[in-house]
């Protein structure tokens, strides 16, 4: 596939077939991630290739919680953890919590109680001191710190699908951050950054539902006129 193709039709694979993914092969994503555009070229991502059944189970189970607090706050109608919301209707939400834990058990699971099975399974680390954070003593919530970790991981996922790969990346261990940290051996500058799994696809969208680009451009300003085609 072209480039463009490609960037229209990588969606979010969470839906994996039995077949391994060779340690070859990751090494080969990681390779070409490498090259991702980041800040001073510090290249501040370090990666954990998780492949000892235990850590895997570990991974699982530092996911759970949140994944369920996930649920209740979606099922409540609310953006889950968006920095701006109603307090109030979150915690309300996030008490449900233990009931959507408790029917998932009794069902047969999906992919977050079973990733521990995907087929490969990459942990995402940020190391703070390489960050050039000019957001970091900002009043409010910001995002900049990413901007040099991120476009590591999406070259990822572009570097799997050209592979014959599908994946997905998701951080809901942050909120066990401290039990993360523990378990896999983080040092004191390195944070939690996502959680990247991969596999062969049952089956790979191609066909992705997006704004259109004057839903969210606008000329000038912020509150501008949307940006049409010319």
């Amino acid at each position: 596939m072209d480039l463009l193709s490609t960037l229209r039709t990588t969606g979010a694979v969470r839906a994996f077939t039995d077949e391994p993914v060779a340690l070859a092969t990751i090494y080969d994503l990681l390779d070409v991630a490498r090259f991702a555009p980041n800040g001073g070229n510090r290249q501040a991502w370090r990666v954990v290739v998780v492949t000892d059944p235990a850590q895997r189970r570990r991974l699982r189970d530092l996911y759970l919680p949140g994944w369920y607090q996930y649920l209740a706050q979606s099922a409540a109608g609310l953006v889950p953890w968006a920095p701006v919301t109603d307090p109030e209707r979150e915690a309300e939400a996030i008490a449900s919590a233990p009931g959507i834990a408790a029917a998932a058990a009794a069902g047969p699971g999906g992919f977050a109680e079973r990733l521990d099975e995907a087929p490969a399974l990459l942990l995402l680390l940020a190391d703070l001191r390489y960050l050039a954070a000019v957001d970091r003593d900002a009043p409010h919530y910001t995002l900049i710190g990413g901007g040099s970790i991120y476009p590591f991981a999406w070259s990822i996922l572009l570097a799997a699908r050209a592979h014959g790969l599908g994946g997905v990346m998701t951080t809901m261990p942050a909120l066990e951050e401290e039990a993360l940290r523990h378990a896999f051996g983080l040092t004191e500058t390195q944070v939690f950054a996502g959680l990247l799994a991969l596999g062969h696809p049952v089956h790979q969208p191609t066909k992705l539902r997006r704004g259109d680009v004057a839903s969210f451009a606008t000329v000038d300003r912020a509150d501008g006129p949307a940006f049409e085609r010319p």
